[in-house]
């Protein structure tokens, strides 16, 4: 059986109008004869398909495209998407409904939202080919993630979420878990993320897919589960040069008939309109330098000096965010960039990095210990 797992959608300035117009051909280029044959395409649906007018505050952009975006989506040959990510909750709860029930109407079936944190707990199942897939969809803690009385999205619980993939494994041939987290633009998992999408292999998940970095990252193959460390952008074209958004992976799975998973990328490269495969040279440049960022995974010391060199690159946000925590002494009143820092995995992973404790530092060698 063939699955294809997208990475991060978001309609554009760059692409909108042709999602709206639903030109498949404009916004998704040859990709759709990679779904060709497969029994469910899934990404990550990274925005609220909403018209209503009423941001959340937060910090960074709140994303929406218009309902009709999700026709176009359908028409492309996605039959599944993950709402587990920062975005979905841009529009609050009205936007979030009016998401879920565009999504219905348009026949895709969605995963990771909820009224409460209880009922976002919920795997999806997905019968094809007489195989029980399940798709068990969280994210970080930035945004739009439930509470107990508060419509949201699955969040990440490093006890609870490997209680549901154990009990997921149970009844599916195959686990799938989308993981919205990591540092976006970083190549390499922090350590914590490493130790935690392992966690997630042992607890029964077949394939853990992190996306949300907005970069193609690193891949390994542990206890035979596989692990891609960012599979980059899917279809989310920004006007802008930078190199990680020119391009994302598409992940096809094949799972044969004793539920052995063989995984195979697929790079995607941005086009004026949308995206489309990657090919010749292209391609073959992008699978060689993930291939390389792999062989860097597998060396202790190579992986965590290049996680060590992102953090540094990063210090300066990070310190600014400490500076004026509490203005005019409102000491119940934080600047709200300091508290989300706390709150998100990723970002208090760049933390513990920038500023270990004493012990980490090993200062109590300084002195009397």
């Amino acid at each position: 059986m063939k699955l294809i797992i997208g990475g991060d959608i978001c309609p554009t300035p760059v692409t909108h109008e042709y999602f709206k117009a639903g030109d498949v051909q404009a916004v998704f280029g040859t990709v759709p004869t990679l779904f060709e044959g497969a029994a469910r395409v899934i990404a990550n649906l990274e925005c609220a398909l909403t018209t209503s007018d009423t941001p959340i505050r937060k910090c960074g952009p709140n994303l929406r495209a218009d309902p009709v975006c999700a026709q176009t989506l359908k028409n492309a040959g996605i039959t599944d998407v993950s709402l587990s990510n920062n975005h979905t909750f841009d529009f609050g709860r009205p936007g979030m409904r009016e998401t879920m029930k565009t999504l219905t109407e348009a026949g895709i079936g969605f995963t990771g939202v909820g009224e409460n944190e209880t009922a976002a707990r919920k795997p999806h199942y997905m019968e094809a080919e007489g195989k029980t897939i399940a798709v068990v969809a969280v994210c970080e803690h930035e945004y739009s993630y439930a509470l107990p009385d508060r419509l949201g999205t699955w969040g990440f619980d490093p006890f609870d979420t490997m209680e549901d993939i154990s009990i997921a494994a149970q009844k599916a041939d195959c686990v799938i878990v989308l993981y919205h987290g990591g540092k976006e633009q970083c190549r390499f998992p922090s350590p914590r993320l490493r130790k935690a999408c392992q966690a997630m292999v042992r607890a029964g998940a077949d394939v853990v897919l992190c996306q949300h970095s907005h970069c193609i990252g690193c891949y390994e193959n542990y206890r035979d589960g596989h692990i891609l460390y960012g599979q980059g952008n899917f279809n989310f074209v920004e006007d802008s040069t930078h190199p990680h958004w020119q391009n994302g992976l598409a992940v096809e799975l094949n799972i044969d008939d004793n539920n052995k998973c063989a995984i195979t990328f697929h790079p995607v490269v941005v086009t004026k309109t949308g995206i489309t495969l990657a090919e010749g040279d292209e391609c073959a440049r992008l699978l060689r330098e993930l291939a390389n960022r792999n062989t860097v995974l597998q060396n202790e010391k190579a992986w965590l000096d290049a996680w060590h060199q992102f953090c540094v690159s990063m210090a300066a946000n990070y310190r600014r965010s400490v500076d004026g925590v509490f203005p005019d002494g409102q000491e119940n009143a934080p600047k709200q960039v300091f508290p989300h820092y706390l709150d998100c995995e990723a970002h208090t992973d760049v933390w513990r990095e920038l500023f270990p404790t004493w012990q980490k530092d090993k200062t109590c060698e300084q002195g009397t210990f």
